[in-house]
């Protein structure tokens, strides 16, 4: 009787765990709910949120910076952020980041995302070291309940990875 509880429980966690990942993977905001429809209007230009801005009214700088911070790509906002915060090793390292992804959707359950470099050799060139500094960085500027950050060079060899 035992071995038929424990089988009867790890289908129940399992299909639990998938209903959880699968409710958040698609609240997304763009959904056709009204919810997500309107989350999606206030982002885009001329939304709620801009005429308020543009009224003078509320607090204007944050949803300047908010609005410029979305034009920039990824890797913009990431360098932009370490130049900012950043120490001068994290900075010289950031300076090699040519791509980040999945950087702006996080659902706190399994966060991943993808740092290019233009370093090369993989785990054995030059890129190995500071692929810890970019990792660390990419945890101050980001933070997940369960992310995971992987750093890979130019030829997309991993040179490393660390938790955000």
């Amino acid at each position: 009787m035992g071995m038929k509880t424990k089988i009867a429980l790890g289908a129940v966690v399992g299909l639990v765990v998938i209903g959880a990942v699968s409710a958040n993977a698609g609240d997304d905001g763009t959904g056709t709910t009204d919810k997500g429809t309107s989350a999606s209007a206030d982002r885009q230009p001329g939304g709620a949120k801009d005429a308020g801005a543009d009224s003078g009214q509320g607090p204007g700088k944050t949803e300047e910076t908010e609005k410029a911070e979305k034009k920039l790509s990824q890797a913009e906002q990431f360098k932009a952020f370490v130049k900012e915060n950043g120490t001068a090793q994290e900075k010289e390292a950031v300076s090699h980041v040519t791509k980040v992804q999945g950087a702006d959707k996080q659902n706190d359950i399994l966060d991943t995302a993808d740092v290019y470099t233009d370093f090369t050799g993989g785990l054995m060139g030059e890129g190995s070291g500071p692929a810890k500094l970019i990792a660390s960085a990419f945890a101050d500027w980001k933070q997940s309940e369960n992310g995971l950050v992987t750093v890979y060079d130019a030829d997309g060899e991993l040179l490393g990875n660390g938790q955000f």
